[in-house]
């Protein structure tokens, strides 16, 4: 039988491992010989920041699994033994708190890269989806992890999200008592919501994590330019515009992570809670059935989509299908912006202004979902929500700028839809609520004037540019 032909003319024990798994072969296609385009800036180190988190938070998670009791009449006992008795235990609990707000903050950079540069194009579309596969998974896991240290934010954040399944017509009570696994959230809630966390997710995870990073190799990195550097190579098949990612960009991440670890410290040593937004005040009484807190509100990362949850009153189930709906948008937007310009860069002005707007609307909805409810706030949010689905809309208009007169068409009719829906919720009794429907309606309306009314009116601004034919620095 012929022996397996070797690929690498490495020696000793590294030559013996390499024959007989492509250890260097898959060190050259993912490291060494792995060509990344030479014109990344700040806005790529959020990929490798987001798995240096996801290794902290691994780590972090099994030293204190080690303490940890998963027992409604033990749990919130357990963590307070973890910070008061557990040597070190306070520091391991304050960077597994930490770091899971410091993975969405990286997480939200990086998706808001690939939304700035178009990330989501050129044979990339499974990238983008493996991405948002990631990104559910990692909602699944911070909510699951919420609930662990049974706290009063912990129940009661349980108690909502639980609920909201319950709203689904038909299925929803059978649904919510199957994932409670009792009537009530109790022992069997949190075993189950233990195991997830513990087990199932995290493999799931670094499963996505894995996929995402060969679907990306294989199609190539992009850039800022959104240029496919594989399209101009060198007479030996290298990318012109291209470097190997080791050693440059290995070295180049370091100050980054150097940075991010420093602050990541900071805010372990001297403000772990963040004022309540990481860790919240009413999560350190024990969970008591018998006792709402005052407001309850979740986590910061779940709070723009706990917005939109609270700004549709149409019905429960609406609410939920809403805030699910703004989800599962973000997985569409591969095909809904279908201009062949990737990179905002060299987009026209209307675009630009889109996409920075829906970035400041994003924070709006993450904001209020911390703020009790108020007749002022309640009406921002239906506004902000209203802005965060007619950024699909919009940037679907901007598919072909060359057809101007469809920005004043889709202009007319998005106001008008906005017009009657205000008609059909306005109630003249409610004199607070009406007045407040009708002056905030000029959130949405200019929103719409300055992404396609400005366009249309303004030839400039929906002048797009020239896009070079090699990267730029």
């Amino acid at each position: 039988m012929a022996a397996y032909p070797r690929t690498t003319e490495a020696t000793g024990v590294l030559g013996w491992i390499d024959e007989r798994f492509p250890i260097l072969e898959t060190w050259k296609a993912h490291m060494s010989e792995y060509y990344a385009p030479k014109n990344f800036n700040v806005w790529y180190y959020f990929g490798v920041l987001a798995m240096l988190v996801l290794v902290i938070q691994i780590v972090s998670g099994i030293f204190l699994t080690m303490h940890y009791k998963p027992d409604s009449e033990l749990a919130f006992a357990s963590v307070e033994y973890i910070m008061r008795d557990v040597p070190g235990g306070w520091f391991i609990r304050y960077m597994h708190s930490t770091g899971a707000s410091a993975f969405f903050i990286v997480v939200y950079f990086h998706m808001f890269r690939g939304l700035m540069y178009g990330s989501y194009k050129g044979k990339r579309e499974l990238v983008w989806l493996i991405g948002m596969a990631l990104y559910l998974a990692l909602m699944a896991e911070a909510f699951m992890g919420y609930m662990l240290p049974w706290g009063q934010m912990s129940f009661w954040g349980a108690q909502v999200i639980i609920n909201l399944f319950q709203t689904i017509p038909v299925v929803g009570d059978s649904l919510s008592v199957w994932i409670r696994g009792d009537f009530v959230i109790s022992d069997p809630t949190l075993n189950r919501l233990f195991a997830f966390h513990v087990a199932a997710v995290p493999l799931i995870l670094v499963a996505l994590v894995f996929v995402h990073i060969v679907a990306l190799h294989t199609v190539g990195s992009n850039n800022p330019d959104g240029i496919e550097i594989k399209a101009l190579k060198d007479d030996k098949g290298v990318p012109l515009d291209g470097i190997p990612f080791h050693p440059y960009y290995t070295v180049h991440d370091i100050p980054a992570i150097v940075v991010f670890l420093m602050a990541f410290f900071a805010i372990i040593f001297f403000m772990p809670e963040m004022g309540g937004y990481f860790l919240e005040h009413a999560n350190f009484e024990p969970a008591n059935p018998l006792k709402t807190p005052v407001h309850i509100a979740p986590v910061w990362y779940f709070t723009p989509f706990y917005t939109i949850l609270r700004a549709v009153t149409l019905s429960p189930f609406m609410g939920t299908l809403a805030m699910f709906g703004a989800i599962i948008m973000l997985f569409l937007l591969p095909w809904l912006d279908r201009n062949p310009i990737k990179s905002w860069r060299y987009r026209n002005t209307a675009h630009m202004l889109n996409l920075a707007i829906f970035a400041a609307v994003f924070m709006i909805l993450g904001y209020l979902g911390v703020k009790p409810v108020t007749p002022e706030l309640k009406e921002l949010g239906v506004r902000m929500t209203e802005i965060y689905f007619l950024f699909f809309i919009v940037i679907f208009a901007h598919s072909n700028s060359e057809k101007v007169g469809r920005y004043l068409v889709w202009f007319l009719v998005l106001a008008a839809a906005i017009v009657a829906i205000d008609f059909y919720r306005a109630n003249p009794e409610d004199a607070e609520s009406y007045g407040q429907i009708w002056w905030q309606m000029i959130w949405p309306i200019a929103y719409l004037a300055m992404t396609l009314l400005l366009p249309f009116l303004m030839r400039g601004c929906n002048a797009e540019k020239a896009v070079p034919e090699r990267v730029t620095s």
